[in-house]
């Protein structure tokens, strides 16, 4: 090697050392062969511990079969091949010291695994490329969990912390997509507390909210976990029963009906007397018609209303 090759090699050497990215080589066997400054510092491993070894030795948490077929794959293709982090977190486990986001215990990682070609062109290296992305995985997944919590604001009554109309609307989508995909029955219930303005004007709409947190309570507790219950609006509310006729609806009304009933609502250490009218409605064989459905268990309700309150009526003519 003359001296200018010898200063080329140097640059290169320290380069390699300084970028700030890990660079590890690996043989056939997965034995470290190359291990720069990036991987020293945040593994606590010199690179003249670290090369001979196995890179299974050094890390053994390391899934050996997930991470041999990756390598596998891009010696067989003889092309290069990248993990991001939302596929895999990290590889390598190494701890985050970065103060922006400090609260993020490992270091996220993109990498790209590259074949080193000999010069008879087989491939008997190749060469582990670590970007340290924890800035911005941190980053994202904030605006994501930021997205996240707004998106169920829009769908969430703030009084009864249930679904509002805009979260009903998508459930009853859902249920209408299952129908027609699966033949799934389900059954609406609207429901809807009786003279409601009497209580407000006669307790006060502090009272009024404390019975619809109340009933709200109830409802959820009374429902299956994969059924949905939404504030439709006011004193009205609707329920989405999954796999439930109209006539299994009408049971699980009446038994909800009889425990309002039977409820005794305060506000204030005052009582108040509390029954709903109810609408029940099972989905339409034609399907896909969210606003018949809705409709249907509207109309419902409002003959429970006519006939006297405080019961549950079964819409018969949806089809």
């Amino acid at each position: 090697m003359n001296q200018i090759d010898f200063k080329e090699f140097h640059w290169m050497v320290s380069m390699i050392n300084s970028i700030d990215a890990g660079l590890v080589v690996l043989d056939n066997d997965y034995v470290i062969e190359s291990w720069n400054g990036f991987m020293y510092h945040h593994s606590n491993i010199h690179a003249a511990d670290a090369k001979g070894k196995n890179i299974f030795d050094i890390f053994q948490d390391l899934d050996k079969s997930w991470f041999m077929r990756k390598v596998e794959a891009v010696k067989t293709i003889q092309n290069q091949s990248f993990i991001t982090w939302e596929q895999k977190p990290y590889i390598f486990p190494f701890k985050n010291y970065r103060p922006i986001t400090g609260t993020v215990e490992h270091m996220y990682q993109n990498v790209t695994i590259l074949p080193l070609p000999s010069l008879t062109g087989s491939i008997d290296q190749i060469c582990l490329i670590i970007y340290d992305v924890t800035d911005i995985a941190a980053n994202r997944m904030e605006l994501q969990k930021a997205n996240s919590q707004l998106e169920k604001l829009t769908k969430t009554d703030p009084l009864t912390q249930i679904d509002n109309r805009n979260g009903l609307a998508v459930n009853v989508d859902l249920a209408n997509k299952r129908y027609k995909m699966q033949q799934t029955v389900s059954s609406l219930v609207m429901l809807d507390i009786d003279h409601f303005k009497q209580i407000n004007d006669t307790h006060g709409h502090p009272a009024g909210d404390a019975i619809l947190q109340q009933l709200a309570a109830i409802i959820k507790e009374s429902m299956r976990e994969n059924d949905s219950v939404a504030r439709y609006g006011g004193e009205e509310f609707a329920i989405i029963l999954h796999n439930t006729t109209s006539d299994n609806a009408s049971h699980f009304v009446e038994r909800l009906r009889k425990a309002i009933e039977d409820t005794e609502f305060t506000f204030q250490e005052t009582l108040i007397k509390v029954t709903i009218s109810f609408g029940i409605a099972q989905i339409s064989t034609k399907g896909g018609d969210n606003k018949a459905w809705m409709e249907a268990a509207d109309k419902a309700l409002y003959q429970a209303k006519r006939q006297g309150r405080n019961q549950g009526v079964v819409y018969e003519s949806m089809d």
